[in-house]
């Protein structure tokens, strides 16, 4: 299983990368493996505040529709357009090109709570 060391993860199954005030956030590449072919993202949050663990939009896969739940509070700064026409670029780069959401972070002391890989990965039983 693909667990890139220098991100952050929820026990709800999403990776955080920051890059200076902003962080990219999406879901690992066991949530997308569970879910099987993704066929739509719902991201309805550009531009509103939403609090740590609040949902932010949905997956939705053949089988299932999944919330997805902010790592962090802060502003939903952009939504990764080349999804509207790609989801399924979730289940082929879900650390690189199948990120949802950009946001600021409102509160970096809440990175702190995150999961590291390893711990992650045992969570999950990698």
């Amino acid at each position: 299983m693909n667990l890139p060391a220098d991100l952050k993860y929820t026990k709800e199954h999403e990776w955080i990368r920051v890059e200076g005030d902003v962080a990219y956030i999406g879901i690992t590449d066991h949530a997308q493996k569970e879910l099987g072919d993704i066929v739509y993202v719902d991201i309805d949050t550009l531009d509103k505040e939403v609090a740590q663990n609040e949902v932010f939009g949905t997956v939705e896969a053949v089988k299932t529709v999944s919330d997805l739940f902010s790592p962090i509070t802060g502003t939903v700064l952009e939504i990764n357009s080349q999804l509207d026409g790609s989801p399924e670029t979730v289940n082929s780069d879900p650390y690189g090109d199948g990120w949802m959401v950009k946001m600021s972070i409102a509160n970096p002391s809440e990175l702190d709570s995150l999961l590291s890989a390893e711990v992650y990965g045992e969570l999950v039983g990698a």
